[in-house]
């Protein structure tokens, strides 16, 4: 229903962004919310997917076309919801998971929150040879800088992120006495390390 929406990105949320187009506020969830940063109080594009259901209508909204499709490919799996699909996509490229489906990397697959071997099983099953790599080096899956300049709200809001996309509280206090200890330019860096650690 809407391929994508064009207008100012006015708020950045752990769970979600707004997009004001035509004077209508558009909430949206999006996989990392934080990618969208440098776009704030700026026009930007979402490409979004509206997924109706008998209690919501909830749109899904991501940075390029290419993160969109493997969203749409991942929910059509049985066993993967939309909350699932986001946590993927939140800590991976499109590219990243890919490469893992067309690889039967089950292991890969379950380290992401409410994947388990027999869901990860079932997305190489539906989605192996239907999905296309794009000419990178594989060797770069979740290659983070951190080179970078801290600040503790950063964090804090990292670790909601992360929460929202279903970490344990038990793994976000390990996660936190490691970022506490590194310097980031921005929440998306501090959430990015965070996956990082945390899929180890």
């Amino acid at each position: 229903m809407y391929a994508y929406i064009k207008g100012t990105l006015t708020e950045l949320n752990p769970t979600h962004v707004v997009v004001e187009a035509s004077g209508v506020g558009y909430e949206i969830q999006t996989p990392n919310s934080y990618r969208f940063q440098k776009h704030m109080d700026h026009e930007v594009v979402v490409h979004t997917s509206l997924i109706v259901r008998e209690d919501a209508q909830l749109l899904y909204g991501f940075i390029n076309q290419e993160e969109k499709d493997m969203f749409l490919s991942l929910i059509k799996v049985t066993g993967i919801g939309p909350k699932s699909a986001l946590a993927i996509l939140a800590s991976s490229s499109p590219n990243e998971v890919k490469i893992a489906i067309e690889n039967e990397n089950d292991a890969y697959l379950t380290k992401f929150p409410g994947i388990g071997k027999k869901t990860a099983r079932q997305i190489v099953l539906d989605l192996k040879g239907k999905v296309q790599i794009s000419d990178v080096d594989s060797s770069q899956i979740l290659n983070v800088n951190t080179n970078l300049n801290a600040n503790e709200p950063m964090i804090k809001e990292a670790l909601l992120a992360l929460e929202a996309l279903g970490y344990s509280k038990r793994e976000l206090t390990k996660v936190e006495k490691v970022l506490s200890k590194e310097t980031f330019d921005s929440v998306d860096d501090a959430v990015k390390r965070g996956l990082q650690l945390l899929i180890a």
